[in-house]
């Protein structure tokens, strides 16, 4: 099956994307060292001007994305896509704290609103029976893209030293001005002009889509699991050698990379989607309760096999949920307001970094096997949840050409 998206505008999203994703693996595996070592700021430092910045960027998800709603999303994600490249350029100059949490806070608030803005393009220039597919060769493209700059980034912390660092931030800058001029090929979309007297940010007064956006956010606390919590696990609580860790990571990237389009297929309306977030709740499940099992004295080959059978599982979670809240966000989005609902939507990854790392690690190095059953008890509670979410949602907006008529059918029922 082809990981390459359609000719035209898809093909040019998704290279902007494979742009600048390549520059974003290159930034997570080296900005801890490169912000200690380079910049000169402390490890205390570096995480709470991370927290702020990313803090700010929740906040100004939904203004950014209503302004590529009123303004243009191409023109809006070319610009933050400018910005982000101008804020990662200025880490190669900035030496001390002020600085670089001002750049730190440029730098999230243009990645959270670029997101938005590349959502609200996506939905104009797709139609709505395509989104999901079109989304899951985004999403394959990106994880190629990461897979390839963390190798970058790997070469630097091989030679470990400043130049290394600065080769790669500025890989990262250029990386995002390419996007720009891929972002610039597509067409424009249409720009809705806001109604009189409706309130300007719409999404928070939508009640049922805040709440499958709380729900979607809960999920996403998959994501500390794999970056964070899995390696700490390994290491300290179980007999694997050191370099299952980095398996993990190989595990996940490379299982959406070559899966995540096929799995998509099967989301085709609300009803499928919400299906689709159910079985990641079941599969998200299962892989906690085989993360559990390494806790037991298993010897260090069987707890390295097993350990790649939970990533597996994670990973086959994490493709099932993008599916399915793919079409949910898109599909509950009124047409001419993608860009302030996506923004609303694509908060969910912040909230999930902000504060997933220090509520995971607590729940489950602190509890051991029992705290990976409560997380995963807890991610099938949350899938469980979505599918009377979708359909109160369905049930609070009038029928239109994003909302299946079998899903409006059954909930008249």
């Amino acid at each position: 099956m082809t990981m390459i998206p359609p000719a035209g505008a898809p093909r040019d999203l998704a290279m902007a994307q494979l742009a600048n994703s390549v520059g974003d693996g290159a930034f997570v595996v080296t900005s801890a060292l490169f912000f200690t070592r380079v910049v000169g700021l402390s490890t205390a430092e570096v995480g709470l001007g991370l927290t702020v910045a990313w803090l700010v960027g929740f906040l100004v998800g939904v203004p950014l994305g209503n302004l590529a709603d009123r303004r243009g999303a191409r023109g809006t994600a070319i610009v933050l896509a400018l910005t982000t490249a101008a804020a990662v350029a200025s880490f190669l100059v900035v030496r001390g704290f002020v600085l670089f949490l001002v750049a730190a806070i440029v730098y999230a608030c243009s990645q959270t609103g670029l997101t938005a803005a590349r959502q609200a393009l996506l939905a104009g220039l797709v139609q709505p029976a395509e989104r999901t597919r079109i989304r899951a060769f985004l999403q394959s493209t990106v994880n190629a893209g990461l897979a390839f700059g963390a190798l970058l980034g790997g070469i630097a912390l091989r030679f470990d030293t400043e130049s290394a660092y600065l080769i790669v931030f500025a890989i990262d800058a250029v990386s995002f001005l390419l996007a720009a001029a891929l972002i610039r090929r597509v067409p424009p979309v249409v720009i809705h002009r806001q109604a009189s007297g409706e309130p300007r940010f719409a999404v928070l007064h939508d009640r049922p889509y805040a709440v499958l956006a709380l729900l979607n956010a809960v999920m996403l606390l998959f994501m500390p699991l794999i970056s964070l919590v899995g390696p700490l696990w390994i290491v300290t609580r179980t007999n694997a050698p050191s370099w299952v860790v980095a398996s993990l990571m190989i595990v996940n990237t490379l299982g959406v990379t070559f899966f995540q389009v096929r799995i998509a297929k099967s989301v085709t309306d609300l009803r499928s989607a919400a299906h689709s977030v159910r079985y990641a709740g079941i599969a998200m499940l299962a892989a906690c309760a085989v993360f559990a099992t390494t806790a037991a004295n298993l010897s260090s080959a069987t707890a390295a096999v097993v350990l790649v059978v939970a990533a597996a599982l994670l990973t086959l979670g994490e493709m099932k949920l993008a599916s399915g809240a793919w079409e949910i966000s898109f599909g509950l989005a009124p047409a001419d307001k993608q860009g302030q609902y996506q923004g609303f939507f694509g908060t969910g990854p912040a909230i999930a970094r902000m504060l997933g790392p220090a509520m995971l690690t607590t729940v489950i190095l602190g509890w051991g096997p029992i705290g990976w059953l409560v997380v995963g008890v807890l991610f099938l509670g949350t899938s469980c949840a979505t599918g009377p979410s979708v359909r109160w949602a369905v049930r609070t907006r009038a029928v239109n050409e994003d909302v299946t008529p079998s899903l409006v059918e059954e909930n008249a029922a």
